[in-house]
């Protein structure tokens, strides 16, 4: 089901490639790789990534794990296709999938952002609670906590050798600091091959938790978590599902 998806997830996802390219992760996805080689035992062969959205991330792990891909949006999983065709892709959302295996370690990079209550965000956990294997590691990866939260603004975009173009402004907001939501407004230019260009809005709206709620509700979930820092963002939360005592 994709009603309230944003429009780039949904009417607008193929032009998601010249939002972002993969290059972009490049770094940052070895550095996720890592994490996950130090926290799980034996290293890791299988990875769940939950909400993959375009395949950026997996286009740079899937040379060291077997990964499948699981998206809420099929015109992202499209997109995901096209640039990681190896990789097994599955429709589903995060907080209610059940694929009845596990896998060694399970990631779930900035897709979790959209869980906007403790509730929705619990259930995420779950599912990867559920699919990840005793003494296994799940990686979540948010890109603020309540904590580190500032507002912000950021822009770029690509040349696309179809002959389309995207130009973009982010402008990530806090209309309200009483509650556990942010706001992300992307303003985008989308020129069409025949060189007509229009303007798109598209708002996403973000779940902003505490470092003290993500430990707690990891912790309820069933995981042993850890906050640690990146280099890129104010927390990524290291959890490793307890081997059941005898």
């Amino acid at each position: 089901m994709t009603r309230g998806l944003p429009k780039l997830y949904t009417e607008l996802a193929s032009w998601m490639p010249l939002l972002t390219a993969p290059e972009e992760y490049a770094e940052e996805a070895a550095f996720f790789r890592q994490v996950m080689n130090e926290a799980c035992s034996p290293p890791p062969r299988t990875l769940l990534e939950l909400g993959s959205g375009g395949g950026n991330n997996a286009s740079h792990l899937k040379a060291h794990f077997q990964m499948t891909l699981t998206d809420l949006s099929p015109a992202m999983l499209t997109v995901s296709r096209a640039l990681n065709p190896e990789c097994e892709h599955v429709e589903g959302d995060m907080r209610t999938l059940r694929l009845g295996r596990t896998f060694d370690t399970v990631f779930v990079h900035d897709a979790i952002e959209y869980m906007t209550s403790e509730a929705d965000l619990k259930a995420a956990m779950l599912t990867a609670y559920a699919h990840c294997r005793p003494d296994g590691v799940a990686l979540f990866a948010p890109d603020d906590t309540r904590e580190h939260f500032a507002p912000a603004t950021e822009h770029g975009g690509y040349d696309g050798a179809d002959g389309r173009s995207l130009r973009y402004l982010e402008w990530n907001h806090d209309p309200d600091p009483s509650d556990d939501l942010c706001v992300a407004d992307f303003v985008c230019l989308l020129r069409e091959r025949d060189g007509s260009v229009r303007v798109e809005h598209d708002r996403h709206q973000f779940g902003l938790f505490s470092e003290e709620a993500w430990l707690r509700l990891l912790r309820e979930a069933g995981f042993q978590p850890k906050a640690m820092a990146d280099p890129w963002r104010a927390r990524l939360f290291v959890a490793v599902k307890p081997r059941a005592r005898m």
